[in-house]
């Protein structure tokens, strides 16, 4: 019988974008550009916890700032693009409806190998993670890129007609771009441990940026909507188990983990996740404050400011918890 294949996350990488916007100058921008409406100093502040957020300069796709974030975890690992048996993309941003943005990333990379994407709003990356780990340990593939760029400020609402549109699009304008990639690769011992996703999709509404038509009948992106209360029931009825239970499957517990990466669409959600799934709150990598909401990118955000700053090292244990507009959510344990 052969000897059992595990698959281990090799290095991770973020890229940002160069500007940064504070709130308080989003806010100003705001005011200049609407100036019958009245745009409430501060509240986006108090509602997210968001100080700043990175823009990406008009013409930048998502896939620029995957491929660059990719070229850094290449240049971590020693790899050539040659070397990558499959690239998954995994973002909310896309470069295009059709083909898969997977195609541009390796086009730009100069790779030759198959891709696909995986969207499942900010779950995509843990989702990808999954998908790869499955991949690598059947023996399918040895070396798996996963590729997020994320250009959402791009539909961030700049016209408003009352002060009320401005307060139900706030959400909107929490969101920031970034570019992250992460190498799993066929290991001696296990690096993924294990992962666990559920969902509750009847309630998909409560958080969304649809499509809608505009004057002349034509799609385009809608704001980003969060129904708070909704969006609140919704989450009480995933189970909430499904966050603890790869842990729990390996005889371990919060207190384990040197990192607890958990996806931060505001700070108050932040909270919010940490008390239904029992996390200790000082042991939660905190990026929302001075990053943004970098929708499928803040967890590997976390992870790589963790490993930057030594929190943690080769051999300790880190539990990426996700929670996404759908709504889904779940944990993937790892062994760094």
């Amino acid at each position: 019988m052969s000897a059992p294949r595990y698959s281990q996350v090799s290095a991770v990488a973020v890229r940002l974008p160069d500007e940064d916007l504070t709130t308080p100058e989003l806010e100003e921008l705001l005011a200049e550009r609407n100036p019958r409406v009245d745009v409430p100093r501060g509240l986006i502040e108090r509602l997210s916890g968001v100080r700043r957020r990175h823009v990406a300069p008009p013409g930048v796709l998502p896939s620029d700032l995957a491929v660059a974030a990719a070229r850094d975890v290449l240049r971590q690992t020693g790899h050539a693009p040659p070397a990558i048996d499959l690239i998954i993309y995994a973002g909310v941003s896309a470069d295009a409806v059709e083909p898969a943005t997977g195609h541009m990333v390796a086009a730009k990379l100069g790779a030759d190998c198959p891709v696909f994407d995986v969207r499942n709003a900010c779950n995509s990356v843990l989702n990808a993670i999954e998908v790869a780990d499955l991949f690598i340990t059947s023996g399918r593939h040895r070396t798996v890129l996963i590729a997020c760029g994320e250009v959402i400020t791009a539909a961030m609402p700049w016209r408003l007609a009352s002060e009320e549109e401005f307060t139900t699009a706030v959400p909107s304008y929490t969101v920031s771009d970034s570019g992250s990639a992460l190498l799993l690769q066929a290991a001696d011992a296990p690096g993924v441990l294990g992962h666990r996703f559920c969902a509750n999709s009847a309630d998909w509404e409560v958080s969304a940026m649809p499509f809608v038509r505009d004057g002349a009948g034509a799609l385009r992106v809608g704001a980003f909507t969060i129904d708070s209360v909704g969006l609140a029931i919704g989450v009480q009825k995933l189970d909430r188990e499904i966050w603890r239970r790869p842990l729990a499957e390996h005889g371990l517990d919060w207190d384990d983990m040197a990192a607890i990466c958990v996806h931060q669409p505001s700070l108050a959600a932040l909270g919010a996740v940490c008390e239904l799934a029992g996390i200790p709150r000082d042991k939660a990598e905190v990026t929302i404050a001075d990053h943004g909401n970098l929708a499928a990118s803040t967890i590997p955000m976390q992870l790589h400011l963790a490993t930057e700053a030594g929190r943690v090292r080769r051999g300790d244990l880190v539990a990426l918890v996700g929670v996404a507009s759908g709504i889904s959510a779940g944990t993937v344990l790892l062994r760094w």
